[in-house]
């Protein structure tokens, strides 16, 4: 193969926007942790998304309402230390940003400076515009997310697909118009038909990301744990498992406690040794 390989660098909002532009997909993907991220950013993903769902993924959680700010910053630092080329956005946990602009403010900022993401997402539609501004206003970059919004669970009446009557259709078409009218610089479009998200995504100037909103956005995003089959209490419909790892790492640990059990672990490769001499003078004198 000739020709010289291009260098990789940091993604940046420009390079987002011109992903739109040149018909280019965006990829994006949900990373609670260090080691995912090193590996997402190694095999090249263009966005990664330190998301609330890391609270049912990785905490325990049913639902993402109980995650909270400080637990965001700290799996977002894991992330931001093993990423050196994706774009990071921080996910704006259940009540940090809508009692009020100041602390919407004060929290987007702790997540870009403590957190070190380059930007946050929020999420919301018509009715979260004046928070998107008001962090867009303090020189923050957001990232919305409408149509199924996870922390509005108890609203929406459970995980249900959103636009599939005439009524909230429209609703996910305004809600998309008034956050990019807000200064957002990308939306995720989440569980919408994907009629709707082409017509969202033809009538937006901002790159569309879609977490099960069809292949008519600018970008698609899946949550880690779904793709790799580590997360078994249940698999979205839009979710393509990439792998199935729960079995062998059950299998794996299972041969753990059989081999310490029955004596197997460790051997003698797998154990520290003293010299014969100094091993002699230690119990001389102990």
């Amino acid at each position: 193969m000739t020709g010289k390989q291009v260098e990789r660098r940091k993604v940046t909002l420009l390079d987002l926007q011109a992903m739109k532009q040149q018909g280019r997909k965006i990829t994006m993907l949900s990373i609670p942790d260090y080691p995912m991220a090193l590996l997402a950013d190694r095999a090249g993903l263009d966005t990664i998304l330190v998301g609330d769902s890391l609270g049912m993924t990785v905490l325990g959680y049913e639902t993402t309402v109980p995650v909270t700010m400080e637990e965001m910053l700290h799996h977002t630092k894991a992330v931001t230390r093993a990423t050196k080329y994706a774009f990071v956005v921080g996910d704006m946990p259940f009540m940090s940003n809508n009692t009020s602009e100041r602390d919407a403010i004060i929290n987007a900022g702790r997540f870009m400076q403590e957190g070190g993401t380059d930007s946050v997402k929020v999420e919301g539609g018509a009715n979260a515009a004046h928070i998107v501004r008001a962090i867009v206003r303090a020189g923050m970059p957001v990232m919305g997310h409408v149509g199924l919004t996870p922390q509005h669970i108890s609203l929406l009446g459970g995980y249900k697909a959103q636009g599939r009557d005439v009524q909230t259709a429209k609703r996910v078409i305004e809600d998309a118009l008034a956050i990019e009218e807000a200064g957002a610089f990308a939306i995720i479009l989440e569980c919408v038909p994907d009629q709707i998200s082409k017509i969202v995504t033809e009538r937006l100037r901002i790159p569309t990301i879609s977490y099960g909103a069809g292949a008519y956005c600018d970008g698609q995003g899946l949550v880690a744990h779904d793709i790799l089959g580590m997360f078994h209490r249940f698999t979205p419909k839009f979710v393509k498992k990439y792998a199935d790892l729960n079995e062998p790492i059950m299998e794996a640990f299972e041969a753990y406690v059989a081999d310490v059990v029955s004596g197997k672990f460790p051997k003698d490769e797998h154990s520290f040794h003293i010299k014969e001499k100094d091993l002699r003078e230690v119990i001389g004198q102990a």
